[in-house]
């Protein structure tokens, strides 16, 4: 995957599989869906040990999750 943007605009451009599109970054502000990200990072991962593991699912890093809105 290949993104480019600016953090002023909060805007982009992401080529991924043969898709080419331009992009808003949004903060992702559904705690469930934030929820099943943790979850699921902690499915893959966990086997590593919370050394690793929490600090990927800690506020900050949670805070920093963005969804891609196609424009």
């Amino acid at each position: 995957m290949w993104f480019s943007a600016t953090q002023e605009r909060h805007e982009g451009h992401i080529s991924s599989g043969g898709v080419d599109r331009n992009v808003a970054f949004v903060d992702e502000s559904d705690q469930a869906l934030n929820d099943q990200i943790d979850a699921a990072y902690r499915s893959k991962y966990g086997r590593y040990g919370a050394r690793y593991v929490d600090p990927m699912v800690a506020d900050a890093a949670r805070a920093a999750t963005l969804k891609l809105v196609p424009q």
